[in-house]
């Protein structure tokens, strides 16, 4: 149909006459409501927009064993592995506020174990009673994980019951 014949099509039905595919030979449009029609591109763009990382939280104490203190940097490493942030939160209770130095150390000690997945996003930051950090992903070709969850041989032949002679 030529563009004249088309244009007095959409206006005696009072819409619009959208080009949909100019690239096309000959150009392909559509009579309908403009309005409609970006609203409608948009809500579809919007379906299809990947959600952003998210940030995931990672709660210490100043006195952590060091079996719990292996899980939770496991559990961090896991978490950046996937695309999410980790922010390193480490609470100060009571007198532990007197020796806020251990705690400084042990967020050091959190960043310097991550540094093969992460970089730094904020530094330490002292709010309150609380010692923060955020930790950003590593783009994924250079991470490597050093704490994995997997079990060794022997942890899981104990785990299944097997003993050896």
């Amino acid at each position: 149909m030529r563009l004249t014949d088309a244009l007095r099509k959409a206006q005696t039905l009072g819409q619009d006459l959208v080009e949909v595919a100019p690239t096309a030979n000959p150009p392909v449009c559509k009579i309908v409501d403009f309005g409609k029609f970006r609203y409608d591109i948009s809500k579809h763009s919007k379906e299809k927009k990947p959600s952003g990382s998210k940030l995931k939280e990672i709660k210490f104490r100043v006195n952590i064993d060091e079996h719990d203190y292996m899980t939770k940097v496991r559990h961090a490493e896991e978490f950046l592995d996937r695309g999410n942030k980790v922010r390193v939160q480490l609470q100060f209770r009571g007198r532990e506020m007197a020796h806020q130095e251990l705690g400084t150390h042990l967020v050091e000690k959190v960043r310097d174990d991550l540094s093969s997945m992460s970089q730094v996003e904020t530094d330490p930051k002292i709010a309150g009673r609380n010692l923060r950090m955020t930790l950003a992903p590593l783009p994924a070709n250079r991470r490597k994980r050093k704490f994995t969850a997997a079990t060794t041989d022997e942890e899981s032949q104990e785990a299944a019951g097997v003993t050896e002679p």
